[in-house]
């Protein structure tokens, strides 16, 4: 899919490309509320990311003029501004979603997938991988039928997890999902929380589903046969 991103902090934007790139989108970055306008009107594109505080013409305006020009293309906010009236306001000009900044990247492709889903398709809410069942919607845990409580980090890191099952995982990945493009890649807390994980996961006698890969960092493991 072509996704254009208009965001003028050109850390966040190359963090947002290169992470959609790896999805396997088309991504085009402008960096101004000029070109970033003229750009959602004249491509072809399938989604865009629009940041609110924008060089020469606002987000909020850029909003306004693709709504007058392509009232079904869909438009997620990106923005630091938090409070509930930038929000309402955003989503009143005709957004189709609203992420606040920081936020982790697999939070922002979720919301990405849900936008470029076809009418009438729907993602499954369940993740099943290494015994354990998952269920998005209701944030319930269960290995080998039984519950397990995870926290909300606990519960992001495991489904980024789940969601690459038998996949290597650098530690900048999993950082950058669960945590942010902000987050300090020599900060030990994605050591921390896989070692929560891993306690919680095989509080039963189950083994170790989590392989540290030497040099590298993750993988979920998923038995085969």
């Amino acid at each position: 899919m072509r996704i254009l991103v208009i965001e003028d902090e050109r850390t966040l934007a190359d963090f947002v490309e290169q992470g959609l790139r790896a999805e396997g989108h088309a991504v085009t970055v402008q960096h101004d509320g000029e070109s970033g306008e003229a750009a959602a009107l004249t491509g072809d594109y399938a989604l865009v990311l629009l940041d609110l505080m924008l060089p020469g013409k606002s987000g909020l305006d850029v909003l306004d003029a693709i709504r007058a020009r392509l009232p079904d293309l869909p438009v997620i906010i990106l923005t630091a501004r938090a409070a509930i009236e930038q929000k309402v306001k955003g989503l009143d000009r005709g957004a189709n979603d609203y992420v606040t900044k920081p936020f982790s990247f697999d939070e922002l492709l979720a919301r990405v997938r849900a936008q470029l889903r076809s009418p009438g398709q729907r993602e499954s809410s369940a993740l099943e991988a290494a015994d354990i069942h998952l269920d998005l919607r209701t944030r319930r845990v269960e290995r080998e039928g039984r519950e397990i409580e995870l926290t909300a980090r606990e519960f992001d890191l495991l489904v980024y997890l789940m969601r690459h099952p038998d996949q290597v995982l650098s530690r900048e990945q999993i950082l950058n999902a669960v945590w942010g493009f902000d987050v300090d890649p020599g900060t030990k807390v994605l050591e921390v929380y896989v070692g929560y994980l891993r306690r919680k996961l095989g509080v039963f006698g189950s083994t170790d589903p989590i392989e540290t890969v030497r040099g590298v960092g993750y993988r979920l493991r998923v038995p085969r046969g």
